[in-house]
């Protein structure tokens, strides 16, 4: 496995690293005390921070653990009571391990199960009772197409429950109360827009219900009650940094809609969800890394605002909430 750092991390043959989908809100929505964004890269080293910020008031967020190793495109899930994360694409731990951390109390993350096959840059998704990790990409293996399903209630390795219609990395997650969806990405054949859900009622294949607003990928997803979102992102072959909000629906298969636009183009972000809000964490936007959470309301089609900043200026992250 041969990685690169030049102001960025790639991975030989031509698939470069970058940030799985944020983690959705457990049921299609409900989180309303705290985001959290677990590991990710500086720029200059890897990171095993978890960081935690507000959903009640806007302010800075501040430090309050440790993951296990310095995971790097990692998946985000979310129980009622803990924060997952699940594989990582970090060259001194290329693993698939699933870590959790409790929201209770601050503290470190402990090493809980591993993913049915080793990968990065998968989708996260969140059902009441099991986190999911759809697509990612393998080294040697390419970009996969498997949906690891793992429990809550207790520590346990995931189990493969079905397949991607489309094979997806560097893809975003979100979730209803019934499905999880992996949206955009890169696919073996070149970048896509397409949006696939998979059902949590019984494990099974996803099928293709609709197309985003921009064939992009690295992009962050946030999941509403009655929405899905994607943020940010790039466009190859110019590596054009977007800050399109889109927004699709869940009652019904259809495409997204443009909705607003980030505080600042970006890929690499980590998108998370309270029951009000969408936000996005840190990412890249050239010259430099970034620190900055933005939020954009669910109620109203509108722009984000910078409501606070990251302990440390990354990208790559998984995210939680609770």
């Amino acid at each position: 496995m041969a990685i690169t750092i030049s102001g960025g991390v790639s991975i030989s043959g031509g698939v470069s690293l970058l940030p799985p989908g944020g983690s959705p809100t457990p049921s299609g929505g409900g989180a309303s005390n705290f985001g959290y964004t677990l590991g990710g890269f500086t720029g200059g080293a890897y990171s095993n921070v978890i960081d935690k910020f507000s959903f009640s008031s806007d302010a800075n967020a501040t430090d309050v653990g440790d993951a296990v190793g310095n995971p790097v495109g990692d998946a985000g899930q979310s129980s009622s009571s803990h924060g997952y994360s699940s594989g990582s694409g970090s060259p001194s731990d290329p693993s698939g391990k699933i870590q959790k951390f409790a929201f209770a109390t601050d503290g470190n993350a402990s090493d809980v199960g591993l993913l049915s096959v080793k990968r990065f840059y998968s989708a996260g998704a969140s059902s009441t009772t099991s986190g999911y990790t759809a697509g990612g990409f393998k080294n040697p293996g390419g970009i996969q197409n498997f949906i690891d399903k793992f429990p809550f209630a207790s520590d346990d390795n995931a189990s493969d429950v079905g397949d991607l219609a489309t094979s997806a990395a560097e893809c975003s997650g979100q979730n209803s109360s019934e499905n999880g969806y992996v949206s955009t990405g890169e696919s073996p054949t070149g970048n896509v827009n397409t949006i696939q859900k998979y059902s949590f009622a019984s494990d099974g294949n996803a099928t293709d219900v609709g197309d985003g607003t921009v064939i992009r990928r690295s992009v962050a997803g946030q999941s509403s009650s009655t929405h899905g979102y994607n943020s940010g992102g790039y466009i190859l072959p110019n590596n054009f940094r977007v800050d399109i909000i889109d927004k699709f629906p869940f009652s019904s298969d259809g495409n997204a809609t443009d909705v607003g636009d980030l505080t600042l183009g970006r890929r690499q972000l980590t998108g998370t969800s309270s029951s009000a809000s969408g936000y996005n964490a840190g990412g890249n936007r050239e010259p430099g890394f970034q620190n900055e959470i933005d939020k954009f309301s669910f109620s109203s089609d509108g722009n984000a605002t910078d409501v606070g900043d990251l302990t440390l200026a990354r990208v790559m992250c998984s995210g939680s909430q609770y």
